[in-house]
Order: structure tokens, then sequence, then C-alpha cells
């Protein structure tokens, strides 16, 4: 990925740097009102020659009285210099322990990441000295090498590139071309609370350095682009490793080929293969859960690692990580076909504690994102109509491996656990598998297998294929 390159505090400067990712459908700033964003929007705003589809994005985060009032602030600002302006509202909800700095910033990524299109431009205002107390943070953390990159310049954010073009400049070089153009910014008093953490390195450890290093903002920023650039070959290394590391199932990886990796090796391999998954990352604690218990467990064994956002199991010698699995829905769910199409889709409805769901002759939609069902006809088939096949009506269950289902060609039944085992399915999957039964009798296994019935060979006609959801998990194949 490009790297910004010499950006000068200039209009004309600024968009030269922008320009390998020019022209953008969209290019948005995010705008808080103070002063590094203050520059970064009329350094783009104010260059006539050149037109940009800019756009800003001010973020409430509903944390001070005055927040009204600094989201007009930024609209006049906005409207003076003719860039449009989104405000979005943020609502935190802060748990015992949880950091509200961290929070906050989660919060404004989200944000942006769900505005901001295909190929769109995000720019942000930090720099060098946001860069210098981001590295000093990382490491009273003991982060390593990817943590002490500290910001990159250019990243991806869901389907847009985010840019942080002011990262070479100082706080007093941005001060200095605010007051020489007359700008007025917005002081958010919370930046001086010595509480948050970033704030005590801003008021209280920064300037002590500065006075014995006053170089030490610059210094510090480039020690966090070395560890940039060995984070870069270190991930590049991951990357070539990845395609001899590949499970029997797509999206897996091979838990006895990664034993073989070096430790440091085998981490950032897991790290960038996770992330290239769209799921956030393990810190270095939860990969030595995954080493020391998912790597070294006996086959018969089903460990599980969860970390805010994924999750890690582990099915013989294929290694699963994905989004936590939804709660299980009820363990059995009676279904009806009303006699007439109304056209309506079906929708799961609380009865207090099952679930009863109605099909209306199109999809049934599972209860926690299972998916949906749908019967459809096979081609060429005439048999009966599903109301005249089952008047009794079906269930859906989610429980009972015990079940038996003889298969078309077979002449005997087969446990329902036995398909699962020979199919590759994981245990911990197998629940969410929607069975569909009939008068005790199973007629057919997700989209997976279809039960014959003894004589009754109008059955045949008919297939359940069931879509979305779990249903695309890597586990079912």
């Amino acid at each position: 990925m490009s790297r910004l390159a010499g950006v000068s505090l200039t209009p004309a400067g600024l968009h030269r740097a922008l320009a390998p990712w020019l022209p953008a459908p969209r290019v948005w700033v995010a705008f808080s009102g103070g002063l590094d964003s203050t520059v970064l929007l009329h350094l783009l705003a104010t260059r006539p020659e050149a037109t940009l589809p800019l756009a800003a994005i001010h973020v409430d985060h509903g944390l001070h009285p005055d927040s009204p009032a600094w989201a007009e602030h930024c609209r006049q600002v906005c409207a003076a210099l003719g860039v449009p302006l989104t405000v979005r509202r943020l609502t935190l909800r802060r748990r015992p322990g949880e950091s509200l700095e961290a929070l906050a910033r989660e919060g404004r990524y989200a944000i942006l990441r769900e505005l901001a299109g295909p190929g769109d431009l995000v720019l942000t205002a930090q720099h060098q000295d946001d860069q210098a107390e981001t590295l000093l943070l990382a490491l009273l953390r003991g982060s390593g090498v990817k943590g002490l990159a500290a910001m990159p310049q250019v990243a991806h954010l869901g389907q847009a590139y985010l840019l942080r073009p002011l990262l070479g400049h100082t706080r007093a070089q941005l001060l200095d071309l605010a007051r020489a153009r007359g700008l007025s910014w917005l002081d958010d008093p919370s930046n001086a609370d010595p509480a948050f953490d970033r704030n005590f390195l801003r008021a209280r450890v920064m300037p002590l350095l500065a006075e014995r290093w006053p170089a030490c903002a610059t210094s510090l920023s480039r020690s966090a682009a070395h560890c940039a650039a060995a984070q870069g070959l270190i991930e590049g290394q991951a990357a070539a490793k990845l395609p001899r590391l590949i499970g029997s199932r797509p999206g897996t990886l091979s838990l006895s080929r990664l034993a073989a990796l070096d430790p440091a090796l085998l981490a950032a391999v897991l790290r960038h293969w996770v992330a290239g998954l769209g799921l956030p990352p393990p810190d270095s604690r939860h990969l030595g859960r995954i080493q020391d218990e998912l790597l070294t467990a006996r086959p018969d064994r089903q460990p599980l690692v969860t970390w805010p956002g994924a999750e890690a199991r582990r099915y013989r010698d294929d290694l699963y990580v994905m989004a936590p699995l939804p709660v299980h829905p009820a363990t059995r769910v009676p279904v009806a076909w009303p006699g007439a199409d109304d056209g309506h889709r079906a929708s799961p409805q609380p009865l207090s504690t099952a679930l009863t769901l109605r099909w209306r002759r199109g999809d049934l939609l599972l209860p926690a994102g299972l998916g949906q069902l749908r019967l459809i006809r096979r081609e060429g088939g005439a048999g009966q109509d599903p109301e005249s096949l089952w008047p009794e009506g079906l269930e859906v269950r989610f429980t009972g491996e015990g079940l038996s289902c003889r298969l078309g060609g077979q002449g005997h039944h087969r446990r329902l656990k036995h398909l699962f085992q020979e199919a590759g399915i994981p245990p911990w999957l197998r629940p969410y598998v929607p069975r569909l039964v009939a008068g005790g009798q199973l007629i057919a296994v997700g989209d997976f297998w279809r039960c014959i019935l003894g004589t009754a060979a109008a059955v045949e006609d008919w297939v359940l294929v069931w879509q979305g959801g779990i249903r695309d998990h890597p586990g079912f194949g």
C-alpha cells in the first residue's frame, strides 16, 4: 500500500500527496472542530483550481453539555467553505473497567466505516505529536512490533482508505498555520483532563521529554515508522506462508502445519489470517491460548478461545476462527402452512419459552440469524402439495443426533450423528442445523440429506433449501 510522501502544509502540497488515490468517489474529513481537523479541512477546501468530492463528518459523543454547540460550530464552518457536513450522534455505553477513550475511538471509526463507500478516502488529522504519544502508550502496554508501529499513514477502513496526511507535522506547525490564516477552532476541555492516559502524557510527560530532548516527538515518530516497516516485512512473510497452511475446509488452517512454524511466525500468520477474515485479530494473550490450547489439544477435545468479536475452535486438524456463534434457538419449532399464499415472509413470534414460525410458502426465516428455509418442488416433480403430504404439520428441530435417516439408494437407516461425522461437520455446529420432521419422522436435515419415508415416494418431489446466515459457515463446507 502506498505511503503519503512529502506532504507540505499547503493546499497544493496536500492535493499532490493525495493524487495516487484520486479520483475517489468521495473524500471524507473527520471534522471535530478542533485545531487539527480545522487546519486539514481548510487546506483541502481552499484550493480554487482543484475540485474534490469533499464532505465532512462530525461525531457528537454526547459527553459534554456543549456538544450541540460544537456541532453547530462545525455546521457554520462547513457552510462557509461550501463543504457538505454529516453529523452523527454517538451513544456510548461504558462497561465496568472499559476505557472511555477506546470506546469513543471505536465508535468514531465505526461511524466512518459505515459512511464511507468503496474507494472513498477518509482523512483524519492526527499529527506527529499524536504519533509520539501513541508509541509511548504502546510501549507502556507492552505491545509488540505491530503496536509499536503506532498509526499508519494509509490503511484500509472497510471498503475505503484511511489516510493521515498530517503525521509528518507537529502540533506547533499546525497552530502557526491556523493563526496565520485567522482560523477559529474549538477547544474540548476534556483534552486537558489528566485522568485520561493520553492527556497525562501530553500535559505531563511530553513537556519533560522535550525539555531534555527537543526533537523527541520527531524521533519517536521515526521509531514508529521503523516498526511499521518491520511489521510490513513480517506481514509479507505471513502472507507468503498462508497458501501452504490451508486446512481441509475453505476458510480454515491446518493445525498440524501451524504447529510446525516458529512461534513468532505463527503469531504473525494468525494475526494476518484473522484480519483477512474481517475479524478483530487476537492480542498476544489470546494468541498464546490458541497455541497452548488449540494446537496441542487431543483430537477428541473441543477447546474454545474467545476475544471481543471473534472465537477460535478446532475440529480434527482444522482451525476455525469466526464471529461468535449465535444464541441457540428453541429446541423445537412447530411449522404450519396456511392454505393460501398471502405473500408475507415468515418471522419468529415468541411464545413463552418456545418459538412458533408460520411458513407461508415462501422463505421461512429461522431464529437467531440461522438463515432461511425454502421447500421447493424438484424439477419434473408432480407430487402432492405440502399441505396434503403433511396435514399434521411440520416441525423444525435443532437437536437430536439420535434421529435416523434412510438415504436414497440405501436400504437401512443411518444415525444422524454418523452422517455428521462422515460429512466432517464440527460438533459445535450440528445443533444449528435445522431438521425437518413430520409425524416424528425425519424428512430432511438442512440441505445436506433428504430422507426416504417408506413408500411415500411423493416426498421425493420436494427439496429443502437452506441458505444464508450460519449456513455460510466454513464448517459446513
